[in-house]
C-alpha cells in the first residue's frame, strides 16, 4: 500500500504544471471531448508507466543524472517542435470521439517520454519491489492531475486562444529543454 500511496502522491504533485497538463488543456480546448482525452490519458499513461517501471526495476542503475537530463532536453524540444504544428483537424471537431482518443493516446505517450513524471516512475519502481503498485499509483496520480484539466479545457474552449496556447506552449518547451540540455553538459552542480 506504502508504494502505491507514494506513487500516487508523487506524480499528482509533480504532475501540477507539467508540460503534459497543458497538453491535456490544449487537447480538451481542441476536442472539446473529456471522456475520450481522459480514457486516452489513461491509456497511454499505463502504458508508458508501465515501460518505465520496467526500466526502472531492470536498469534503472545504469542511467545517470546527465543521460536522463539529455533526454528530457531532446524531448522538450520535440515538443517545442510539435507544438508549433497547424491543426488540420478542425474540421473533424465534435464529430468523431475516436479522434480524441487516439490523438491523446498518442501525444500523451510521446509527451511522457522522458518527462519528470516517467522519470519518478523509474525512481518509485527501482526503490519499491511492487510493479503493479508503482504503476496503478502513478497513472492514479496522472489522472487526479490531468481530469480537472480536461474538464476546464472543455469549459473554456470557446475563450481560449488555441494559437497563442500552442505559442507559449512551444516557448515554454523550448526553453526547458535548453535549460535541460546546458544543465546536462555542464554537469547537474
Amino acid at each position: 500500500m506504502e508504494s502505491f500511496l507514494v506513487s500516487l502522491s508523487t506524480v499528482a504533485v509533480a504532475e501540477m504544471g507539467d508540460r503534459t497538463q497543458l497538453l491535456s488543456l490544449m487537447l480538451a480546448a481542441h476536442y472539446r471531448r473529456p471522456w475520450p482525452i481522459l480514457a486516452g490519458v489513461l491509456c497511454a499513461t499505463l502504458a508508458n508507466h508501465f515501460i518505465a517501471a520496467l526500466i526502472g526495476v531492470r536498469l534503472g542503475r545504469f542511467l545517470t543524472p546527465t543521460v536522463l537530463d539529455l533526454a528530457v532536453g531532446i524531448s522538450l524540444i520535440g515538443m517545442a517542435l510539435w507544438a508549433l504544428k497547424p491543426d488540420t483537424l478542425e474540421e473533424d471537431r465534435g464529430r468523431r470521439p475516436a479522434g480524441a482518443f487516439v490523438a491523446t493516446l498518442v501525444a500523451f505517450f510521446i509527451a511522457e517520454i522522458g518527462d519528470k513524471t516517467q522519470i519518478a516512475t523509474i525512481a518509485l519502481a527501482a526503490a519499491y519491489a511492487n510493479l503493479a503498485a508503482v504503476v496503478a499509483g502513478t497513472t492514479a496520480g496522472m489522472l487526479i492531475a490531468n481530469a480537472p484539466v480536461v474538464f476546464l479545457g472543455k469549459a473554456f474552449a470557446e475563450r481560449l486562444p488555441l494559437k497563442a496556447l500552442h505559442y507559449v506552449a512551444s516557448g515554454l518547451f523550448l526553453l526547458l529543454g535548453v535549460l535541460f540540455i546546458v544543465r546536462a553538459l555542464h554537469g547537474r552542480g
